[in-house]
């Protein structure tokens, strides 16, 4: 019975060792991980990852991570110049295979969303005095955003339907433009610079923007790919 015993406390002991070595690599592999996604998509702050699953040891060993988390709080992506503010971001990664020493990390699928607020959207439009707000539930599903303010020599007021591309941006187009712009042939001049393409700079690649929704308070973008890369 003591041997019993001993050994039963041995193993106790070695299993708490084993847990512990556990959680201290993988809370290093998720900030290297967090490091990583910031620098290959060109973010203004680090995301936070959360691998899943225990034990993750076995996981590093086979070179693939069931299921990682990304999520993030007013982050930044720049492109050509250009800087669309994310309220926040949410990703679900499934099947992360590691290779070339960790720095490369390709997901078998993923799905996820981007948040912006209007701020964020009328930051992004970037035309003065123009403002951005929410424009009503869209029929079927999608998103309606009112755009407001003075446009070439006129007061503008019109509601324009946002969607998503399937690849790494989104469409602004007015639903109907007003009779006092086209009425004096200025439709095509208006429409030139309101139906905007809004690009959805650093998005990894393999993922891709499949829906958009509006609320009163901003804009959920959804996404998912497979093949996703994530670093490189």
């Amino acid at each position: 019975m003591r041997v019993a015993r001993n050994v039963l406390i041995v193993l106790v002991v070695l299993f708490g060792l084993f847990v512990a070595a556990d959680r201290i690599t993988v809370s290093i592999a998720q900030n290297k991980a967090a490091q990583q996604a910031q620098t290959t998509q060109g973010l203004s702050s680090k995301p936070h990852v959360s691998i899943e699953g225990f034990p993750f040891l076995t996981q590093v060993l086979s070179g693939k991570l069931d299921h990682v988390k990304v999520s993030a709080q007013g982050l930044a992506a720049s492109s050509d110049g250009q800087q669309v503010r994310f309220e926040s971001l949410h990703a679900d990664l499934h099947g992360v295979k590691l290779s070339n020493g960790f720095r490369s990390a390709v997901a078998d699928r993923a799905d996820g969303q981007v948040f912006l607020t209007y701020a964020d959207l009328q930051k992004a439009i970037n035309i003065p005095g123009l403002t951005v707000s929410y424009g009503g539930p869209a029929a079927g599903g999608g998103a309606r955003v009112r755009l407001s303010g003075p446009m070439l020599g006129s007061q503008l007021s019109v509601v324009s339907t946002l969607s998503a591309d399937g690849g790494h941006s989104v469409a602004l187009h007015a639903d109907k433009v007003p009779t006092a712009f086209s009425a004096l042939g200025l439709e095509n001049q208006l429409r030139h610079q309101i139906d905007v393409t809004l690009p959805i700079a650093h998005l990894p690649e393999g993922l891709g923007l499949t829906s958009v929704a509006a609320a009163q308070d901003g804009i959920t973008v959804t996404a998912d790919g497979h093949h996703v890369v994530l670093a490189n």
